[in-house]
């Protein structure tokens, strides 16, 4: 049951009590004018006052104590722990709580499981339920005990006493498990530890793969590989070697070679292995080693059998240039020209990109020569991915390679750009916002969305329709009408404004219903016939049969109204002769695809058509007018040939944006940009928004100033080179943390200390981007840390003050968790022993040795482990209530003001209590007090008239005259006297003038008489 008690936080302030005679020693003399029970009054509330700001003083708490007890199951989850044993995890909590649940009904249970990072499965509750399948999604390549243990902490209420139960094999790899316990039994709770059995196997691990982090071309180097088995004593292969084969692969520019195979032997114990390399290709490599053992069951786990190196071998820059693959060698001349300049270049199409930001580092500079962001090839449709747009940029702004983007018909807006990642990192907006030069574009949707577009096909379908849309500028026109057996209108032809709006209409979509597509056919046809736009396109997409239907006459209305119309046909059950018809009497484009994986690139490639318009043809040609200085056009500046035409764009409203080249047409300073850069993080990005001499600058060709333009403009943008040899930068890894280290010395090998320190960024294996410090630490040395948990590949690059770019990369293999293979005893003994203040120390089940949970469920449950034992302090809440007693105090001392400065007439309250009381218990009637008050008022009237009656009798007269009567029979009559305005006349007045006046008569008719 609960107990309640006070509890003084200042206990010091109590002796003020001993001052309590003092009080009333004095209340003697202050309270000399008061008597009996109104004195002793007085004296007891001026004490009452006194006693409670003591008390608040002494900060009085009231405790509220009860014997409940909340136990929180810790689970470990982690890839460490054998699957068997974390399925029986479960059948010991039920069983567990199960067993002690009868007689401790007022006790709380809950479920935490932890990997890297811990998730409450099962709250708290008085009535737990049975925990089946563990739900929490956690990251189970690592092991932080030190984190599960202080989330825990976090769930106890204050109402109860608290205790973990800890499952965990306990060996970690983050955080520090032992000093979080010391917090836990400094605030009371308890750990019990359950140590999960791992049973002892053979384990070959892949421990390190190292190589030089940088090398020179053609500079041989050596790679070495550290093996290591771990086999128990009773194992077979303690005496004898285990066979499998080791092969290591080697990874760059796209391609994965394999350098190593050989078959080996290795004895228990760590083996060492080297193989000698050689490159003459400089980039970024990396190296990959596995092993396979010839028998499986041989090895306990297979992921920690690889290991990963990175190296970078330095050599010239590079230039990746990527052109359009639909129009293959059209950039052929300005390719031998840059080569011819010393430039490298690497030539690539759009069907054969990168998949990887490693193979990107090697180059200096990317260049995207009117490069579409979705093209066509053989029917299908080939397209810049989401991540390879990432890459990109990420090369640019996180590690400094340049971009230079040449325009032309497929490039910036009119090759689908707008909105993408790769326009944040343009200096310039890929679609129009003058609403005086843009062109308007109108583009119509069919969509199939009948009960066979279901699952996967209304769903990218959906997001095609959406991507396209997003696509478009803002002042285009789109029209959505989707069908089943009956036309169904998404959004009716409309500006597409930000787009939000109709994608959430498109979104909205199902999937149900027959087939028929003329309806909706004819409502697209019909929207876009009243659309004022410079081009109209429709794309219908369908997967099945549609009835027979004058789609002819349809066509017509479309040729008269110069709109054209592609077809999508998904599967081989569409309807493939009508929509190749459609296709070809619309002047579009007929794609017949089996995966609905391919219908976000169509519809991407398709919505081209209606960007166009922002490609401006100029007639007559127009010379470009020089609006800023630039290195790129120094010494160019006095002979730019004309420009037949560019594509429009926006210049962003940025002070880093420099503008040099424009043309006349249109005068809109906004739109009219041929040549602008900026610096985007820490590269630098050139668009130039006409092509290289192929349609726009044909006469820029036979120009002498060709070669140093497009050479200038390209070395502007590379990443800066220079002399890094006096820069030293090594990396190091341990415990899920990365070292980057600098050594910096000058020319006289003097250490190099620089004021303003370095700036570094770092790209990890998910693409993810992050500042990294690095801080001085001694003369000429810079370090930098982070955390490097995830596996993969780390990229680095370092800028020092007035020196060129340093760039590494780190790979960082299999997590150590793949490296215990013994139950941790000796930390899970430690944890159990710490003493909760106040309480005793936890159990260890098993008496310090690991369980199998699997075969011992029912009897550690039952009989070896109680986790509802009552050995806990008592939960104590505490509630401060000096603020009441500040408030009551105040209350009661206007009391005190009250008792010695108010007469108390204790018979008169008496009698009113007495009469109150009788009058609730009806012993009187109710008009009671009405008839007392006649009464009173009766005795007050006869009194007043027998004062009058005494007032007129004569007084005797003692010197009596016989010529004066002595008889009176009543007083006179007289005037009543005269009202003046100052003086009323009252009653007592004119008695007291009637009286005087008598007087006066009775002594002039004395003196008459005499």
């Amino acid at each position: 049951m609960p107990s309640y008690w006070l509890h003084f936080d200042s206990p010091n302030y109590l002796w003020l009590f001993t001052l309590m005679p003092i009080l009333w020693w004095i209340s003697r003399r202050s309270y000399s004018g008061l008597r009996g029970v109104q004195w002793a009054m007085a004296v007891t509330v001026r004490s009452l006052v006194y006693m409670l700001v003591v008390l608040a003083l002494a900060d009085a708490q009231f405790v509220r104590t009860n014997n409940r007890l909340t136990v929180i199951y810790l689970l470990d989850q982690s890839h460490s722990i054998p699957a068997d044993q974390r399925d029986a995890m479960n059948d010991f909590v039920n069983k567990s709580i199960a067993a002690h649940r009868a007689t401790e009904s007022n006790d709380r249970a809950g479920v935490m499981v932890f990997g890297r990072k811990p998730e409450l499965e099962i709250p708290p509750l008085d009535m737990f339920p049975v925990l089946g399948r563990i739900q929490s999604m956690i990251d189970p390549e690592f092991s932080d005990l030190a984190a599960a243990l202080a989330r825990a902490r976090s769930v106890f209420q204050g109402d109860s006493a608290g205790r973990i139960v800890l499952v965990t094999d306990g060996n970690e790899n983050l955080g520090d498990a032992l000093a979080e316990a010391r917090v836990l039994a400094d605030a009371g709770i308890g750990i019990d530890v359950v140590p999960v059995h791992l049973s002892p196997r053979v384990e070959v691990a892949v421990e390190k793969l190292t190589v030089p982090v940088t090398v020179r071309d053609e500079e041989p180097f050596e790679m070495r590989m550290v093996m290591n088995v771990d086999a128990p004593a009773s194992s077979p292969f303690a005496n004898r070697p285990l066979s499998g084969s080791i092969r290591i692969v080697r990874k760059g520019f796209g391609r994965e070679e394999r350098i190593a195979e050989q078959d080996v032997e290795l004895a228990a114990g760590k083996t060492v292995l080297n193989v000698s390399e050689q490159l003459d290709r400089p980039g970024f490599y990396t190296y990959e080693a596995h092993f396979s053992p010839n028998d499986p069951s041989n090895d306990g786990t297979a992921r920690n059998n690889m290991a990963t190196a990175h190296t970078q071998v330095i050599g010239s820059g590079q230039v990746l240039f990527i052109e359009n693959v639909e129009d293959p060698g059209r950039h052929d001349s300005l390719i031998d020209m840059l080569r011819r300049a010393g430039i490298e270049v690497e030539l690539a199409n759009t069907s054969s990109l990168f998949n990887s930001l490693a193979e990107l580092q090697r180059f200096d500079c990317v260049i995207l020569a009117d490069v579409p962001r979705a093209v066509g090839l053989d029917d299908d449709v080939i397209s810049f991915s989401d991540a390879q747009m990432r890459m990109l940029v990420q090369n640019t702004e996180s590690l400094g390679c340049g971009l230079v983007v040449i325009g032309g018909p497929n490039s910036l807006g009119a090759g689908g750009w707008a909105g993408s990642e790769l326009e944040k990192a343009l200096p310039v907006d890929c679609q129009i916002k003058d609403a005086r030069v843009v062109p308007i574009g109108a583009l119509g949707l069919v969509i199939d969305r009948s009960g066979s577009m279901s699952g996967e096909k209304i769903q990218l379908s959906k997001a095609a329709a959406i991507a396209a849309v997003r696509s478009l500028g803002k002042r285009d026109m789109v029209s959505v009408v989707a069908f089943d057996s009956t036309a169904v209108p998404v959004c009716r032809l409309q500006r597409i404004d930000d787009g939000a709006r109709i994608a959430s209409s498109i979104q909205r979509l199902s999937a149900g219903g027959g087939t028929d597509m003329y309806p909706a056919f004819d409502q697209v046809i019909s929207d876009l016939e009243r659309a004022e736009a410079s081009v109209k396109h429709i794309i219908v997409l369908t997967d099945g049969q549609t009835p027979d239907r004058p789609f002819d006459a349809l066509l017509r209305r479309a040729q008269a109204a110069n709109i054209t119309v592609s077809a999508v046909a998904i599967g081989q059950d569409a309807q493939i002769p009508l929509l190749t018809k459609i296709a070809g009497a619309g002047g579009g484009r007929f794609y017949a695809v089996r995966s609905p994986q391919a219908v976000p690139r169509i519809f991407m490639r398709e919505a081209r058509r209606v960007s166009r318009p922002l490609v401006r043809d100029l007639e007559p040609p127009q010379t470009p007018i020089v609006d800023s200085q630039h290195p790129i056009i120094d010494g160019l500046a006095s002979g730019f040939p004309p420009v037949r035409g560019f594509v429009m764009t926006t210049v962003k409203q940025s002070a880093l944006v420099e503008v040099m080249l424009r043309s006349p047409v249109p005068s809109n300073a906004e739109n009219n940009a041929l040549l602008a850069t900026w610096n985007y993080g820490l590269g630098k990005v050139v668009v130039f928004t006409s092509d290289v001499g192929t349609r726009w600058t044909n006469e820029w060709t036979t120009w002498d100033g060709y070669d140093a333009f497009y050479t200038k403009m390209v070395r502007w943008a590379m990443r800066p080179g220079g002399d890094s040899r006096n820069y030293t930068l090594s990396t190091g890894t341990e415990d899920g943390m990365t070292t980057v280290v600098i050594d910096a010395l000058d020319d006289r090998d003097n250490f190099i200390n620089q004021s303003t320190g370095m700036t570094a960024t770092l790209v990890g294996p998910d693409s993810t981007t992050m500042p990294l410090m690095i801080d001085q630490v001694a003369p000429g040395r810079y370090v930098g840390r982070f955390e490097s948990r995830l596996a993969g590949t780390y990229f680095i690059a370092v800028s020092p003050a007035g020196g060129s770019m340093l760039r590494t990369g780190v790979s960082v293999g299999y997590s150590r968790e793949y490296r215990d293979l013994e139950t941790n005893i000796r930390l899970l003994e430690s944890i159990a022993s710490m003493e909760p203040r106040g309480g005793k120390p936890g159990q260890l089940v098993g008496g310090g040795a690991s369980v199998d949970l699997g075969k011992e469920t029912e009897r550690l449950a039952t009989v070896e482990s109680n986790p509802f034992r009552h050995d806990l302090p008592r939960a104590s809440a505490i509630e401060s209530i000096w603020p009441w007693l500040v408030m009551l105090a105040a209350c009661v001392f206007v009391g005190d003001v009250g008792i010695r400065h108010v007469q108390i007439e204790l018979a008169a309250i008496a009698t009113t209590v007495a009469s109150a009381a009788s009058r609730w218990r009806g012993r009187e009637p109710a008009s009671a007090p009405i008839e007392t008050l006649t009464r009173l008022q009766s005795r007050k009237q006869s009194m007043r008239s027998e004062a009058t009656t005494q007032r007129w009798e004569p007084k005797e007269d003692t010197n009596p005259r016989q010529d004066v009567a002595t008889e009176w029979n009543g007083p006179p009559a007289v005037a009543p006297p005269r009202e003046t305005e100052n003086h009323p006349t009252s009653d007592e007045e004119v008695a007291r003038d009637s009286y005087t006046a008598r007087l006066l008569k009775a002594k002039r008719d004395a003196t008459k008489r005499d």
